[in-house]
């Protein structure tokens, strides 16, 4: 059965934003002086539909898979470095491992389609579509059937997790190549433009991938709509993200993105339902060449800009903190009233708090 996209709902909330504006405004500080954080409190405070918003049990999710395109060298790295780097997610030495340990965030790990048998065990979740995708250049990287599973898994994977706040991460070598696909016809800038070194490759061979993806989309010239688009150049580990970010968008779920490749499975998740991005919080824009273009084309703010361009969910927990801050000053920070500061406005002697 084809897999149904349910309507995601538009949450924009006037009466409530204005009173999230209200409650920041009248916080012992000058108007807008914690600049983008008040912003962001009031992102969350809209989503999740409270003047008092709370994240609770958050979830990161490292979502992996292997890509047929790889073997054509678009990468600095072999594949195998895909299910290698999963043990070392689960044996808790990844960099996304430490940050997540250190925030208390909890992490997950899918195989949504390595090119390798993982016995059983405690945070790793088995959604295996297929031993990776095809081969992008010879043929659709996924089949329609593989792609709705895919989906399918996302959302089921959601489902069963509990908090009300998802962070995505991922793992798959060769998956620059499938986000740049996904930007490149799904925004239609040139494949120059999305195009940067991945895990590492030099200009010689960045020129050398741009040539192949190139050749990628001539192949695929009917693949328009957003489902299609996925089917032909996503992998198993993007399409498996696009089916948790509407699933979570649809419960009103927080969805803090990572970098390139999440933000690509964002992009086909709202040129489906473009309600999703208002669940959303960009945590940084990333060294990836295409990653600001991607991000301008969603109007996203990203929190931090710090070169990161690791991937694994490492800059959403390197983020985390500042939407618990957001909260924190939204819930407990003193107005003016409560806590008897006068406000400048009503004493033209006053001097602002950090005086």
């Amino acid at each position: 059965m084809p897999y149904t996209v349910a309507a995601i709902d538009d949450i924009t909330q006037p009466a409530l934003a204005a009173r999230l504006q209200h409650l920041l405004d009248n916080k012992t500080k000058p108007v807008g002086s914690l600049g983008q954080i008040e912003r962001l409190a009031q992102r969350i405070g809209l989503a999740l539909g409270s003047e008092a918003p709370a994240l609770k049990d958050p979830q990161l999710v490292v979502f992996a898979g292997d890509h047929g395109l790889a073997a054509r060298g678009v990468s600095a790295y072999p594949s195998d470095v895909t299910w290698q780097m999963v043990e070392n997610f689960l044996a808790g030495g990844a960099a996304v491992s430490v940050l997540a340990r250190q925030n208390g965030i909890g992490l997950t790990v899918v195989d949504c389609g390595v090119r390798h048998d993982f016995a059983p065990r405690a945070g790793l979740v088995m959604a295996k579509v297929a031993p990776g995708t095809a081969d992008a250049l010879e043929g659709p990287a996924m089949s329609a059937e593989q792609r709705d599973q895919a989906l399918a898994n996302g959302a089921a994977l959601v489902k069963r997790l509990p908090g009300n706040a998802l962070l995505l991460g991922e793992m798959g070598i060769g998956n620059t190549s499938a986000a740049s696909l996904l930007m490149s016809r799904l925004t239609g800038l040139d494949i120059v433009d999305c195009t940067g070194a991945g895990t590492g490759l030099d200009a010689p061979a960045v020129q050398r991938k741009i040539g192949i993806l190139r050749d990628v989309l001539v192949r695929h010239p009917d693949a328009k709509t957003p489902l299609d688009v996925l089917a032909a150049f996503g992998g198993f580990e993007i399409a498996t993200m696009v089916g948790a970010v509407l699933q979570a968008a649809a419960e009103r779920r927080v969805i803090v993105v990572d970098g390139f490749i999440a933000t690509s499975a964002v992009l086909v998740a709202s040129a489906l339902q473009p309600a999703v991005l208002q669940r959303c919080v960009f945590a940084h824009r990333s060294g990836e060449r295409g990653h600001a273009l991607m991000l301008a084309h969603l109007k996203a703010e990203p929190l931090l800009d710090l070169g990161l361009r690791l991937g694994e969910g490492s800059g959403a927990a390197l983020a985390w903190p500042l939407l618990q801050s957001a909260c924190a000053i939204l819930r407990e920070m003193a107005s003016f009233e409560s806590a008897g500061v006068s406000r400048q406005d009503e004493a033209a002697t006053t001097t602002s708090p950090e005086a």
